[in-house]
């Protein structure tokens, strides 16, 4: 299969250092750190190590934490036929598990200090090299965390643990699933919680900015005609991943019965112990897991993904038919309206919805209220926004926001802080 192993710190810039697994020179002399965390990146299906978002990972994560990064690439082993990839796993398991038991032997390095972040097949192949090293002494527990991107469904959705990735693999273990199938579409991912922490991003399926067209076909046809590492809604999962090291509080996860349930406005705001971030800073929520529980959020269509969630109460002035409206603009001139109510608005009422913005309330330079007309909306008909509160899923924070007087349908009015 052709492993390799680039090694990314501080001290190597934008470049990196090959190490081999078997080959405790070149370990000595390269700038790993035992004092240091270490993170493997593990691609999948037809992707590579070499280039790409696997680099981009690894760089991104050594510019804000003091770590090693070391990118993970079976090209050659990836890029068969899907069922013998898939079987590959297991060697590459094999090979991760002895390169970390040669750094225990080197340096007294523990595991609990390795970090493997694995999309698609890399999932499970994280998987296999922590079920390896689960508890091999009392002095040295097994892998501290692994995060399964879109864990790779198809020939593991259903099977027993030991064949896919699942929580007792590490101490911690946390699962972005964004393409999961569920009868008749069929998707790469798998359906099921299989970590401490499963978070199901836009309900786990279908992501925004992606084409929404889920294919309906067996899977051996499927897999031969969209190579994993090309599917939009598969690779979501480690592009969500990479702005939540930026961004830890654009992807907060609420526990909740069913995505439907969320959609509606039921799980808001967070419980008193908080919401999980989901990604990079997910393990600051270890302790806190319920079992059982899945984590719900929306994010935006479009780089960097995030979203912040807030239940908006617009109370009115006037009265009229039509649809009432929130617009927040940010200070690179970006703007986005959100409809909070329509139909037949009354004066002094209070309509309220929980919604998803793609801008942050505070850092907006402008929030304004406008109303559109609807059928049967007279002429004459004038609204305002008397008063606007924000409630921040979060922490439950209130901010307030009010307007004067009324105006026209399409007609802006400015609210100021109150």
């Amino acid at each position: 299969m052709n492993v390799s192993f680039s090694l990314f710190t501080r001290e190597t810039g934008n470049t990196s250092e090959r190490v081999f697994f078997n080959d405790t020179f070149t370990i000595k002399n390269s700038h790993f750190s035992p004092w240091r965390k270490t993170r493997f990146v593990i691609h999948g299906y037809t992707s590579t190590g070499k280039y790409g978002w696997v680099v981009d990972m690894c760089l991104l994560m050594v510019e804000v934490e003091n770590i090693n990064c070391i990118a993970v690439d079976w090209e050659d082993g990836a890029k068969c036929t899907y069922f013998t990839a898939a079987s590959n796993i297991r060697v590459l398991g094999a090979v991760i598990a002895y390169f970390l038991n040669t750094l225990r032997k080197m340096y007294l390095y523990c595991p609990s200090n390795v970090h493997l972040i694995g999309h698609s097949l890399g999932a499970h192949t994280a998987g296999e090299a922590g079920r390896r090293l689960r508890g091999i002494t009392k002095t040295f527990p097994g892998i501290g965390r692994i995060t399964g991107l879109d864990p790779a469904g198809i020939g593991f959705e259903g099977f027993p643990d030991m064949v896919r990735l699942d929580p007792s693999d590490a101490k911690f273990v946390d699962v972005i699933h964004s393409n999961a199938g569920q009868f008749p579409n069929i998707g790469f991912g798998v359906l099921n919680a299989v970590g401490d922490l499963d978070f199901y991003p836009n309900g786990g399926m279908v992501m925004p900015g992606c084409n929404n067209a889920q294919p309906e076909h067996d899977h051996e046809d499927f897999i031969r005609e969209t190579p994993m590492a090309g599917n939009c809604h598969h690779s979501r999962s480690h592009e969500y991943y990479l702005y939540s090291i930026l961004y830890p509080n654009g992807f907060l996860g609420y526990p909740c019965k069913s995505y439907e349930s969320f959609q509606e406005g039921n799980c808001f705001p967070c419980p008193i112990g908080g919401c999980p971030m989901m990604g990079h800073y997910a393990d600051r929520f270890r302790y806190k897991v319920k079992k059982n529980t899945k984590y719900y959020l929306n994010t935006g269509a479009m780089e960097p993904f995030t979203s912040w969630r807030y239940k908006i109460s617009v109370k009115l002035s006037g009265n009229a038919r039509g649809l009432i409206n929130i617009i927040f603009h940010d200070k690179d001139e970006y703007t986005n309206e959100y409809q909070i109510q329509r139909g037949s608005l009354k004066q002094g009422q209070s309509y309220s919805k929980v919604t998803d913005l793609d801008i942050h309330p505070d850092n907006a330079t402008k929030v304004e209220f406008i109303w559109h007309k609807q059928f049967l909306t007279a002429v004459w008909d004038k609204l305002g926004a008397k008063k606007v509160t924000l409630i921040r899923g979060q922490d439950g924070h209130k901010s307030f926001f009010c307007g004067n007087g009324t105006v026209k349908y399409g007609v802006l009015q400015t609210l100021r802080v109150c």
